[in-house]
């Protein structure tokens, strides 16, 4: 029996209102093999890292056809039935750390009795250490889900890694690149992620938000452009600006274990996701990400052999400080568990500041999540 045919994805239109945008650079990729062209990426991308942790690339050698197919591919798992769905949701592993498959919305309450609006489906890359049941409408389309995968490997971290080794004066450009082989173990993953909308008396009792201000984990965030606006920034003047889809881009963000590895240099991007303005409230948002991670038997100690990095004396990190050399297996493990495990409701000010319990935000003894009000 064949594979049924999914319908061409269509993306909502961009909202109208004049919001207050963030400035972001945009890497333009089509430099990247001219003549000095990665150089001049090296300087454009400095700034961004250093500051606020975000940019925009372009001309990635990923078509628009391709990203909506997975898009297509994301809208038709999240129509299917619920008890579908959850027969790949596994509450156990969730909470020991493991954040592969189907995490259902309403998996914790935010606060005031409102629950989270968030579905999420990852999938992990296919290295050949993560056997998983697929449900039937992406098992039958699992080679050209592989495939996409893949090319945001190699047509976007993999150049990044080198553009990262080069701001850091490594003496190879592709010592990062070995640290982040696609085939190697690790814990990257594609993901359809889904945010039904909500009214604006249950926004208001959560502060307007989808999701608090935080950071992630990994290396780099790729997220694929939709029009639905909602990501918000916190820049380097600690203003929240919203970041607008651009056509043709994919917006980045370089995370906690980048931050690590280079002493606190390159930032851990702050970025939460605002309830969408009112010409797109009552609209669902569906995004399709791809989270980077180093291989897991990498340990997050910052980089010794950084020019840069010893040149500015950045030698050491949250985790040396506190004695611990942790793999990235490691970390991904006790973060995970800290974020996905139960935990007592925030209380929200009138203002939208969540405060939780201390005991809840604990990820190592010595080391607790921030949340970013």
């Amino acid at each position: 029996m064949s594979a049924r045919t999914i319908e061409r994805y269509e993306q909502v239109p961009v909202t109208k209102e004049d919001l207050d945008w963030a400035e972001l650079i945009t890497l333009d990729l089509s430099l990247y093999e001219q003549p000095g062209g990665k150089e001049e990426l090296v300087k454009q991308l400095d700034h961004a890292v250093r500051n606020v942790g975000f940019f925009y690339v372009k001309n990635f050698n990923i078509s628009q056809e391709e990203v909506d197919r997975q898009f297509a591919l994301g809208r038709e798992f999240y129509a299917l039935p619920l008890e579908e769905k959850l027969k790949y949701h596994n509450q156990a592993d969730l909470e020991s750390g493991e954040y592969n498959g189907y995490r259902p919305a309403g998996h914790r309450v935010l606060g005031n009795g409102i629950r989270d609006n968030v579905q999420v489906y990852n999938i992990p890359k296919f290295d050949g250490f993560h056997a998983r049941k697929q449900p039937p409408v992406l098992q039958d389309n699992i080679k050209e889900i592989e495939a996409f995968s893949r090319k945001c490997h190699s047509e976007v971290v993999v150049k990044l890694l080198r553009l990262f080794a080069i701001l850091l004066e490594l003496p190879d450009e592709d010592q990062l690149v070995r640290d982040h082989l696609y085939d190697v173990r690790g814990e990257d993953h594609l993901r359809y992620m889904h945010y039904a909308a909500r009214s604006p008396e249950e926004n208001k009792l959560v502060g307007d938000l989808y999701g608090v201000g935080h950071t992630d984990l990994g290396t780099v965030t790729l997220l694929f452009r939709q029009p639905v606006a909602a990501l918000q920034i916190l820049n380097s003047q600690g203003q929240w600006k919203w970041v607008k889809p651009q056509d043709g881009t994919i917006t980045i963000n370089t995370c906690d274990a980048l931050t690590a590895l280079t002493g606190g240099l390159i930032k851990s991007s702050i970025h939460r996701v605002h309830a969408p303005p009112a010409d797109q409230a009552h609209v669902d948002r569906l995004g399709v990400l791809y989270f980077a991670r180093p291989n897991n038997h990498v340990i997050l100690d910052p980089i010794k052999n950084s020019g840069l990095l010893n040149r500015l004396g950045l030698t050491s990190n949250v985790f040396t400080e506190l004695g611990q050399h942790l793999t990235t297996e490691q970390w991904v493990k006790v973060r995970q568990t800290q974020q996905q495990r139960p935990r007592v409701e925030a209380k929200i000010s009138d203002d939208g500041k969540y405060t939780y319990e201390k005991k809840d935000l604990e990820i190592l003894p010595g080391l607790h999540a921030a949340v970013h009000n």
